[in-house]
C-alpha cells in the first residue's frame, strides 16, 4: 500500500498511528503542503479533493482519514480500535469526533491560510484563533474522560482506541500553536502514555522522511 502523507498534517498523523497500531506497513509518498503540491494535477488525479492523506490499497485509492480508519477497522479488526459494546463504541466515537469534527477542521491549513491571506491575520492572531477552538474542545474532552471512573491509562480503557488516534495529533498541533497543555492534566497523561508506544513514536511528525 502507498500512503500519501505530509509530516505535519494532523489527518495524516492520525492515519499513520492507526496503520502502526494495526501493524500495517506502507510505502510513504510525501506530498509537500508547504508548496501546495497537493493542488498539482498529478496528485489530484489520485485524490480529486487535493487533500492528504490518501491510501492506495493496490485495488483502489481511499480518501478522508475517518473513512480510511473505519476501513482499516473492518478489514483488519485485530487489534481493535473500538471497544466491545454499542454504548462504549459510541463513547469512543464521540471523543474522536470532538477532535475530528469540531477542533481540527477549523484549525487546518486551508482555514489558516485564508485567515492570513484574506483577512490579514498575523501569527499572534493565528495562534489565538487555534488556541480558542483547541481549548474549548479540550475542556469538553477533559470533562468527559474525567467523568469516566472506569477509564484506564488511555482515553478509554488500558489500550489505545480510536479516540487516542485522533487526540494525539491534536495535542501535537496544540503545542505547535503555543497552547499551554498544563490546563488538561488527564489529556497530558494520555499523551505521555501514548508517547511510550512504538506505534505513536513512529507516527510522530518529526519521525517522517519529509520532516
Amino acid at each position: 500500500m502507498k500512503l500519501y502523507s505530509f509530516f505535519r498534517s494532523g489527518t495524516s498523523h492520525r492515519l499513520r498511528i492507526a496503520l502502526n497500531l494495526k501493524g500495517i506497513a506502507t510505502d510513504y509518498v510525501a506530498i509537500d503542503l508547504r508548496v501546495d503540491e497537493q493542488q498539482n494535477e498529478a496528485f489530484k488525479a489520485i485524490n480529486p479533493q487535493g487533500l492528504v492523506p490518501a491510501l492506495d490499497t493496490g485495488e483502489q485509492v481511499l480518501i478522508q482519514s475517518p473513512a480510511i480508519i473505519e476501513w482499516l477497522e473492518e478489514k483488519y479488526p485485530t487489534p481493535a480500535l473500538l471497544p466491545e459494546g454499542a454504548e462504549a463504541r459510541a463513547h469512543v466515537r464521540a471523543l474522536a469526533a470532538m477532535v475530528g469534527c469540531d477542533i481540527h477542521p477549523i484549525n487546518n491549513r486551508r482555514i489558516l491560510q485564508t485567515l492570513r491571506k484574506q483577512f490579514g491575520a498575523d501569527e499572534a492572531a493565528i495562534n489565538a484563533w487555534c488556541g480558542t477552538w483547541i481549548s474549548e474542545g479540550f475542556d469538553a474532552y477533559e470533562a468527559l474522560i474525567g467523568a469516566d471512573k472506569s477509564r484506564g491509562r488511555f482515553s478509554y480503557g488500558d489500550t489505545p482506541t480510536l479516540a487516542d488516534v485522533y487526540l494525539i495529533p491534536q495535542v501535537e498541533s496544540a503545542r505547535r500553536f503555543n497552547v499551554d497543555m498544563s490546563r488538561w492534566p488527564l489529556i497530558s497523561a494520555i499523551d505521555r502514555a501514548c508517547s511510550e508506544l512504538e506505534a505513536f513514536k513512529q507516527a510522530a511528525p518529526m519521525a517522517q522522511p519529509d520532516a
